[in-house]
C-alpha cells in the first residue's frame, strides 16, 4: 500500500513528442473495404483478427499504438517507447474514440481507429495536437484482462498471529514459495478495508498488483513488516495499527488514527 494510498492509472495523450516522428506507409481508408463507421462517427478497421477475449467494459487492457495525422505523420507512440499502455475501460483514462474503439476490438486484433474531433480533443490544442485534428491510431491489443470483483478473505478458524510491533497477521492461504527479503521487490495484489468493511483501495479493481521494493520504505510500516511473514502465492489478512500506518493524518478517504485491514495476495518475489 503505497503512501499515496489511491493509485491512479491515468493515461494522457498531452504529453508528445514530435523529435522521433516517423514515416510510415500512408494506408489509404477508402481502399480498405472493412472499414466500419459507427453511429457516433468513429471509424474503425480490423486488420488482422486476433483469437483472444473480447474488450468488455470494466477490463484491463493493455495496448501498443502509434498516433497519426490523416497525412499519416506521427504524434505519439507508444512503440517508440516499446511500452505499451494499460487502461481500465469505462474510467474515463483515455479520450472518447478510444473507449469506444477498443470496445470493439479483442486481444490479437491490429486495427485502425479514425477517430473524428469530437471524440478526441475536440477544438482544443492538445500538445502538437492542433483543434478540430481527426486522428488515426494504429493499435495492437497486446492482452485482456476481466476484472475480479475484491472479496474479502474467509478467515474463519484461522489463527491470529500477533507481533511485537502490534500488527496482526492471519496466514488464510500458505503459498508454496520463498518469503521476500529486505529489499527484494515483490508484485501484491491487495483489498483495503475499514474495520466496518468499506473498501477504500483495490488493486484488484485495477487488475494489476501492485509493485514494490519490501523494507525501502516505499510503502506503509505494517506492509513492509507484515509482507515479509508471507511466501509466494500466500494470502494473509493484515490488521494494522494507526501508528503502523497513516497515524494521525488524515489520507485521501483513510481518517486519522485509523486501524487497517488489508487482505493481501504475493504474487511474485522479483
Amino acid at each position: 500500500m503505497r503512501k499515496i494510498h489511491i493509485i491512479l492509472i491515468i493515461v494522457a495523450f498531452a504529453a508528445f513528442s514530435c523529435k522521433t516522428a516517423e514515416k510510415a506507409p500512408i494506408i489509404s481508408i477508402e481502399k480498405v473495404p472493412d472499414t466500419i463507421t459507427m453511429a457516433s462517427g468513429l471509424k474503425y478497421i480490423i486488420l488482422k483478427k486476433g483469437n483472444g477475449r473480447k474488450i468488455q467494459p470494466s477490463d484491463v487492457v493493455s495496448v501498443h499504438y502509434t498516433g497519426k495525422f490523416l497525412n499519416d505523420s506521427v504524434f505519439d507512440s507508444s512503440r517508440q517507447r516499446n511500452q505499451p499502455i494499460v487502461l481500465t475501460i469505462g474510467k474515463g483514462q483515455v479520450i472518447k474514440g478510444w473507449e469506444e474503439g477498443l470496445l470493439q476490438l479483442s486481444k490479437g486484433d491490429d486495427a485502425i481507429l479514425i477517430i473524428p474531433p469530437h471524440l478526441a480533443y475536440g477544438d482544443r490544442q492538445v500538445g502538437p495536437i492542433p483543434p478540430n485534428s481527426i486522428l488515426k491510431f494504429e493499435v495492437y491489443i497486446v492482452d485482456v484482462t476481466e476484472v475480479r470483483k475484491p472479496e474479502p478473505f474467509n478467515v474463519a478458524g484461522k489463527d491470529t498471529l500477533t507481533l511485537s510491533s502490534g500488527l496482526k497477521i492471519i496466514i488464510v492461504e500458505e503459498g508454496n514459495g520463498a518469503r521476500p527479503a529486505f529489499t527484494r521487490k515483490v508484485d501484491v495484489h491487495y483489498t483495503g478495508y475499514f474495520t466496518d468493511g468499506r473498501v477504500f483501495d483495490s488493486s484488484i479493481d485495477r487488475g494489476r498488483p501492485l509493485n514494490f521494493e519490501v523494507g525501502a520504505g516505499r510503502v506503509i510500516k505494517g506492509w513492509d513488516e507484515g509482507i515479509m511473514r508471507i511466501r509466494k502465492g500466500g494470502k494473509a489478512r493484515l490488521i494494522i495499527p494507526p501508528y503502523l500506518a497513516y497515524g494521525d493524518r488524515q489520507t485521501g478517504p483513510i481518517p486519522p488514527n485509523s486501524t487497517l485491514i488489508f487482505d493481501v495476495e504475493l504474487i511474485d518475489i522479483e
